[in-house]
C-alpha cells in the first residue's frame, strides 16, 4: 500500500509532468481515499471503465485521457456529472497523464509502440528525449510499404488506414512515429527524413500532404497507439511499490 501523495508525487517526477504545456491537467485530477492498494488503468475515464474500477473496488483508476480538457464546459452536468459521482461516491482517485505519457522515454505510449514493432529511436524531431512527442528512427529492417501495413495490422489486432504516395520509398528504413491525434506532424516528419510515419488518427488534408510530399502515412487508430503506455505505467509501480494493477481495455475504434 502507497500514499495518495507519494503515488502522485513519484508519477509527476518520473513523467517529468511540470514540464510540458498540456491542454489538460496532468496529475491527480479527482482524489479519493488516502491510501491506495489496486490500481486500475486503461486509456480514458470513460463510464465502462469507472464501472469496472468499481466492481473491482480500486482505490485508484489511472488513465491516459482524463478530464477538464481546454475549453471545455466546466458545469457538472450529464455525463460529467455521472463520472465524477461515481469516483466521489466510491471514494476512488483519478490520475491522468497525457502528453507527459506520450513522450516518457521508457514507459510512454511512443516507447512502447517502438518496442512492439521493432523501431530503432534516433532522435526527437520536436524537442529533447523525455519531452519530445515526434519520433525517428529505423524499421528493424528495409521492408515495403505493404509489408508495414501487414506488421500494423498483427501487432495492433485491427487494419490501418494507409496513404501511399507514389513520390514515396519502395523500401522503407527510416520511420517516424508519435501516438494519437498527431496526423499534422505529417511535415515535420517528411522534413526530418522519415519515409514514412506512423500516428493514431487521419484528417482530409493528411492525404493530399503525404501524397504530395513523398511520405507514407498510417493511420493506425488513436486509441490503438496509445493502449501501452499507461499499462506500462500501471505495472512499473506495481512491481516498485508491491500495489496490485489491473489494466482494462475498453474498446474502441477510434
Amino acid at each position: 500500500m502507497i500514499e495518495r501523495a507519494r503515488l502522485v508525487d513519484i508519477c509527476d517526477q518520473e513523467l517529468k509532468a511540470p514540464c510540458f504545456k498540456d491542454y489538460t491537467l496532468n496529475g491527480l485530477q479527482v482524489e479519493g481515499r488516502g491510501e491506495i492498494q489496486r490500481v486500475l488503468s486503461g486509456v480514458t475515464a470513460c463510464q465502462a471503465l469507472l464501472d469496472e474500477a468499481v466492481e473491482w473496488q480500486a482505490d485508484a483508476i489511472l488513465v491516459h485521457h482524463g478530464y477538464f480538457w481546454k475549453n471545455e464546459p466546466v458545469a457538472l452536468t450529464g455525463m460529467k456529472q455521472r463520472r465524477i459521482r461515481t469516483l466521489l461516491a466510491n471514494d476512488i482517485n483519478l490520475l491522468a497523464y497525457h502528453l507527459p505519457l506520450d513522450a516518457h522515454p521508457v514507459l510512454g505510449n511512443n516507447a512502447q509502440l517502438a518496442r512492439r514493432f521493432g523501431w530503432q529511436f534516433e532522435r526527437c524531431l520536436d524537442g529533447e528525449q523525455g519531452v519530445g512527442l515526434l519520433w525517428l528512427g529505423r524499421t528493424a529492417e528495409s521492408c515495403s510499404l505493404a509489408s508495414l501495413e501487414a506488421q500494423a495490422t498483427k501487432v495492433l489486432n485491427r487494419s490501418p488506414l494507409t496513404i501511399e504516395s507514389a513520390l514515396g520509398a519502395e523500401r522503407i528504413e527510416r520511420i517516424a512515429w508519435c501516438t494519437g491525434g498527431a496526423q499534422d506532424m505529417i511535415i515535420q516528419a517528411f522534413e526530418g527524413g522519415a519515409q514514412a510515419f506512423v500516428s493514431g488518427e487521419i484528417s482530409e488534408r493528411t492525404t493530399h500532404l503525404a501524397r504530395e510530399m513523398g511520405i507514407h502515412y498510417l493511420a493506425a487508430g488513436h486509441h490503438a497507439t496509445e493502449r501501452y503506455g499507461v499499462e506500462a505505467l500501471g505495472d512499473w509501480l506495481a512491481n516498485r511499490f508491491s500495489i496490485d494493477h489491473r489494466f482494462v481495455d475498453i474498446d474502441n475504434p477510434a
